[in-house]
């Protein structure tokens, strides 16, 4: 019996806009920084499409960590499909997408 070995995403992918050679190298979020969500913070969960590595992760979580009211983010990459954005703090979905939509990403609407 083999145990199936699991899909590591990559760092980079030659199909994203971040990665592009002309692209500026986005810092890779930093596992260790994350903190678990207090019962009082408000938290939304968005879908994105568009994301293919670990530097598109980075943009979104660095372009909606410098909006006002956003105490955190947390990404779970899915590359190639929909991955979801957690965002803890007061700030308006609307001003969440589009800080999303802005770094070049779609945000599903439920």
């Amino acid at each position: 019996m083999t145990t199936p070995t699991p899909r590591l995403l990559p760092l980079a992918s030659p199909g994203c806009a971040c990665c592009a050679p002309s692209a500026p190298s986005a810092p890779t979020p930093d596992p260790a920084a994350a903190r678990s969500v207090a019962p009082s913070e408000a938290a939304a969960t968005y879908r994105v499409t568009g994301m293919t590595c670990g530097h598109c992760a980075a943009s979104v979580i660095a372009a909606v960590r410098a909006l006002p009211l956003v105490d955190d983010v947390h990404i779970e990459l899915a590359a190639g499909g929909v991955s979801t954005v957690t965002v803890t703090g007061t700030a308006s979905p609307p001003v969440v997408r589009h800080a999303i939509e802005d770094a070049g990403y779609t945000v599903l609407v439920s």
